[in-house]
């Protein structure tokens, strides 16, 4: 029998033709086991490739197995996956000078006849072995093996062998070979495809060249951010706000938006997006206020998720702006907090509710936009006995802010705490200084709250020209807005830019007043809503999405959690559904409740003083022992604490004085020596302790990969150590502030850069991460599907927060397990009783709640039950501040747009902008 078998080797011949486009030519069908995927891997046989009509391609990925799931994972958290690989092996020299290359592989991979799957690192460390089969029209076969690469290099420029059998045993062995490995992989992701056809005509541009397209421009900063490099990107309603933002911009030369979003939907991103935008268009610097305990959390998501770099204002160790590399520059008077050395500054509202030097300076500055976080804490207070109601300070400094800046934008998913006044109060703050909003305060009926709330509810109807007009002339609508608008600005001759006619219904053309009648009487029939329901400032300016909204359009992933403990759960660790305390700790907590006590009793406004106190021991027995060390050492030196460190205690400081607090603490310092004593020589361990062994030993939340939350450092560097003790050889990961981080092993501690955390985390060499509120927001916890919250925040949407990390980050599993651990006998528990009536949904985790809980609640637990009620069903109705974009998702179907967008900013050019100071003035 002849020997069918041939030898060809690189030495001489040229393969890619002797060989390949030889065999391929004139073929029907196209098995091929491949090296990596690359964008090279059809150049020299395009033509060949795109006459068979089926080709097959399986290829190494470098992926985990568990990246690939399909059982376990959306679509969605594998296009992610893949994406965040192929930009990690990215080139983009080859990109730019083989472009021709790049366009025809697109063209070959959306023809139709090519399909190319990836797998994993476990089923194919690495695809050495590389074979291919050939079928021809007549059935006959070529089967070939070798070490060569499906690339250019391999075929033309290495040096290798092939042996060609086309016996039909050869043909069955390689078949069979290619069949595991194709059942194995998952398609190569539509979004990887769609990538290379976007990078093969991309074009670098210039920032000046985009500001006719402010969206053109946000697309072009943020299509190669950090954030879409890792396959996330911004949801569809975050760029839907970038948009609403640009158009209020474009009609009334402002934009002054009210964020509602629910918790978990993303306010911060859409915040950020916009802000960058104004520096980018020159409109001036952007100033983000927010509570301390955000400051971190603010800079580190700039940096990790859009690339913009920011500086943090800071008053310890020294006073001064902190980048967003940690590097300190150094305040030597108050006018420093005006020479921000990048023009993005993140500064607390505890320095504005202080009143001090520095915010007396940055009320002198002038920006392109202030974004508010947490807005819901410039409250105007009411109450009974009150003749007035009154400003708070933080209220009365956003006041004077709101006439220093071109856009404001303020965040809160709570407008309406207690009573439905509070969102105009937010509105006026909108509307200072600028008339589009609410219409000139003596001239306008919108400045009235209880009549304007009870006509955008429908508590009262106006389908009369005459009665709706003054309510219509200031401010009247954009021309945009509506045809009748338009009408009524052309017969007055009113221009675009002006908001505020004083002309009256008879100067109307007839036939315009016959429209106004008209839509008056006959409403917003596609919304099947009363006209002036639709059309008002409220409408206008104030923008929520709701994430069960965006679960029901399959926008957001519908990820149900479960939650421990439950009933009859590990006797000798829980009970009830709390942590079983031991002795000592029922005495030390015992001397806190009476610090508490004591320090609301003595002083007006001290009473947060106890209940952080209160909080810390709540945590663990280790956060314990360091507040009351803290507090007791911050009195005797009259010290401020490193505001990365526990920025609530710093924020409780700057907001009462070092003075005060020196004297309200020293007077009641003889608990919190009694709770160190306590705490410090009953030598037991935390009982929170076995509580998260037994979840990571007994229910196996190791091998799931596990998040371990706490509001506190002490709390979180103690978990570590205690993991790290009882599990030798795995490595611990403590995700904390600016050089707090590192990893545990056997107990030894080595600092790490949050950065190699996270690669390791996503690479799951790491298992487990204890991590704290403020440093969590750019962690990728896609591959942690279970949670323990160590301690509960007495902020119910800061705990909705943290189950969002890993609901919202491309979660992996579709149910995640989540652990919620407080102390039996605690307000804690009480609190969290309550809590729990809210959780029986596993989707809807909390369901409407308040941003936060004041401290009189936690006195009175009836109170807290009470008002959880109360905010199922606000005092005003849900339509009173969703009307416009309460289901706003995406913006003319363009959301595709951003991901396919080909003018890029480059990232050094946006950093070079964006590290520009202020030079002492806003």
């Amino acid at each position: 029998m002849p020997n069918l078998i041939s030898r060809f080797s690189s030495r001489n011949q040229r393969l890619s033709h002797v060989f390949l486009k030889d065999r391929l030519r004139g073929a029907v069908t196209y098995d091929r086991i491949a090296g990596y995927f690359r964008s090279s891997i059809f150049d020299l046989i395009h033509e060949e490739i795109s006459t068979i009509g089926r080709v097959r391609i399986v290829c190494n990925a470098d992926l985990d197995p568990r990246d690939l799931t399909a059982a376990t994972l959306s679509q969605k958290a594998r296009d992610q996956a893949q994406v965040e690989r192929w930009h990690e092996q990215g080139d983009e020299i080859d990109a730019l000078l083989e472009r021709p290359r790049w366009r025809r592989l697109h063209e070959l991979l959306t023809a139709g006849n090519v399909e190319i799957r990836v797998v994993s690192r476990d089923n194919a460390p690495f695809l050495h072995g590389k074979a291919g089969l050939i079928t021809r029209p007549d059935g006959t076969t070529s089967s070939f093996i070798g070490s060569i690469n499906e690339t250019a290099n391999g075929w033309a420029h290495s040096y290798e062998m092939i042996w060609e059998d086309p016996s039909p045993e050869a043909a069955a062995w390689v078949r069979s070979e290619f069949d595991w490995l194709w059942k194995k992989g998952v398609s190569l992701s539509k979004a990887v495809i769609d990538e290379i056809g976007r990078t093969a005509d991309k074009v670098e541009v210039q920032v000046e060249a985009m500001r006719a397209d402010p969206v053109g421009l946000a697309k072009s900063v943020t299509v190669e951010s950090p954030l879409v490099r890792r396959g996330e990107g911004l949801a569809p309603w975050q760029k839907a706000f970038v948009k609403i933002f640009v158009e209020h911009d474009q009609k009334y030369g402002a934009a002054r938006l009210l964020l509602a979003d629910e918790v978990g939907v993303g306010k911060t991103l859409s915040m950020a997006a916009t802000g960058a935008l104004t520096v980018l268009m020159g409109q001036g610097p952007f100033l983000i206020l927010c509570p301390a305990t955000l400051t971190l959390q603010w800079q580190m998501e700039l940096w990790d998720k859009l690339g913009l770099p920011s500086c943090v204002w800071t008053r310890a160790p020294q006073k001064g702006w902190v980048d967003h590399r940690g590097h300190l520059y150094r305040s030597r008077d108050p006018e420093d907090v005006l020479r921000c050395p990048t023009q993005i500054g993140i500064v607390s509202t505890g320095l504005l509710v202080r009143g001090g030097p520095e915010a007396q300076v940055l009320m002198r500055g002038s920006y392109g936009m202030i974004a508010l976080d947490e807005g819901h804490k410039a409250r105007v207070k009411r109450g009974i006995g009150m003749d007035e109601p009154e400003p708070g300070k933080l209220y009365q400094a956003m006041e004077r802010l709101a006439g220093r800046t071109r856009h404001l934008v303020i965040g809160t998913a709570t407008p309406i705490q207690t009573h439905r006044e509070e969102i105009w109060d937010l509105m006026r703050l909108l509307a200072y200084q600028n008339d589009h909003v609410l219409g000139r305060p003596s001239a306008s009926r919108w400045w009235d709250p209880e009549q304007a709330l009870d006509l955008i509810s429908g508590k009262i109807a106006l389908t009369d020209p005459e009665a709706a007009w003054p309510w219509l002339r200031s401010p009247l609508p954009h021309a945009r807005e509506a045809a009748v608008f338009r009408g009524i600005r052309e017969d007055l001759k009113v221009p675009e830019e002006e908001s505020f006619t004083d002309r009256g219904l008879a100067d109307l053309d007839d036939f315009t007043r016959d429209d106004l009648h008209e839509v008056l009487e006959r409403g917003e029939i596609a919304r099947k809503l009363p006209f002036m329901r639709y059309h008002n400032p409220l409408g206008r300016h104030v923008v929520l999405r709701r994430r069960k909204t965006l679960e029901d359009a399959g926008l957001m992933e519908r990820i149900a959690v479960n939650i421990h403990p439950g009933p009859g759960a590990a006797p000798g660790v829980f009970e009830r559904s709390a942590v079983r305390t031991p002795h000592f700790y029922d005495r030390a907590y015992e001397e806190v409740r009476l610090f508490t006590r004591a320090m609301k009793a003595r002083q007006a406004g001290t009473g947060f003083l106890g209940n952080l106190m209160m909080q810390r021991i709540c945590s663990s027995v280790a956060s314990g022992i360091a507040t009351a060390t803290k507090m007791l050492e911050s009195r005797r030196a009259g010290l401020l604490l490193e505001e990365s460190e526990d920025p609530d205690l710093l924020e409780a400081i700057e907001e009462i004085g070092p003075e005060a607090y020196a004297a309200a603490v020293d007077v009641e310092a003889i608990h919190l020596e009694r709770v160190l004593e306590i705490l410090s020589s009953a030598k037991q361990e935390d009982p929170k302790g076995r509580a998260v062994l037994h979840y990571l030993n007994q229910e196996g939340w190791l091998g799931l990969g596990c998040i371990i939350f706490s509001q506190y450092f002490d709390t979180a560097r103690w978990v570590g150590e205690l993991i790290s003790a009882n599990h030798p050889g795995e490595p611990v990961a403590v995700y904390a502030g600016v050089g707090k981080s590192g990893i545990l092993l056997d107990g030894e501690w080595r600092t790490i850069d949050r950065e190699d955390i996270k690669r390791g985390v996503k690479e799951r060499k790491l298992r487990v991460v204890c991590a704290t509120d403020a440093a969590c927001e750019g962690l990728n916890l896609q591959t942690l599907g279970t949670l323990i919250n160590v301690d509960l925040p007495w902020n119910p949407s800061r705990l909705e927060q943290r189950i969002g990390r890993i609901k919202r980050y491309g979660q992996q599993r579709r149910e995640v397990d989540m652990a919620n651990l407080v102390y039996a006998g605690t307000i804690d528990e009480r609190v969290y009783q309550r809590l729990s009536e809210r959780m029986q949904d596993r989707y809807d985790i909390l369901g409407s709640l308040p941003d936060t809980i004041e401290d009189d609640w936690i006195e009175d637990i009836e109170k807290v039950e009470a008002e959880l009620k109360s905010f199922t069903k606000p005092e005003s109705p849900a339509d009173v501040f969703s009307l416009r974009y309460g289901d706003f998702l995406s913006v003319d179907g363009d959301d595709k747009g951003w991901e396919a967008w080909t003018k890029v900013v480059a990232r050094r050019d946006i950093e070079e902008r964006l590290m520009r100071p202020w030079k002492g003035r806003g």
